[in-house]
């Protein structure tokens, strides 16, 4: 990940460093209350279907084949327009994508902010 795009739990404190804050995750994390959350924004349109997700169900042992997957999904319409909207806004500013996953380092927001990287480096 580039500096201008991080990942980290909804349920951290939120730092200056942060930039515009954007969860990414398909379903509300629980124990949040939404005017607690301090979100720019909740973008699930850009989150693994639901089927991958339940079909992950965070087990590292098939987080590459998760990743594989998740990749496959963010080039369909309506993860590719979602994908471009944080696109632009890292563009502009700092991004932090924000789950509630526990383990942030084999989650889609990590797959997200790689995949994201890659297409700011490749200029699309």
């Amino acid at each position: 990940m580039t500096e201008r795009i991080t990942c980290r739990r909804v349920y951290e404190e939120t730092s200056p460093q942060d930039g515009k804050r954007v969860l990414v995750d398909r379903v509300w994390p629980r124990g949040v209350r939404k005017e607690d959350a301090h979100l720019d924004e909740w973008l699930r349109e850009v989150a693994p279907s639901s089927e991958l997700r339940r079909w992950y169900g965070h087990e590292p042992a098939r987080f590459a084949e998760f990743r594989r997957r998740y990749r496959a999904e963010l080039r369909d319409a309506g993860h590719r327009e979602a994908a471009r909207h944080l696109l632009d806004l890292a563009a502009h500013d700092r991004l932090t994508l924000l789950t509630a996953t526990k383990d942030v380092d084999h989650s889609q927001a990590a797959v997200l902010a790689e995949w994201l990287t890659g297409h700011e480096r490749a200029g699309t």
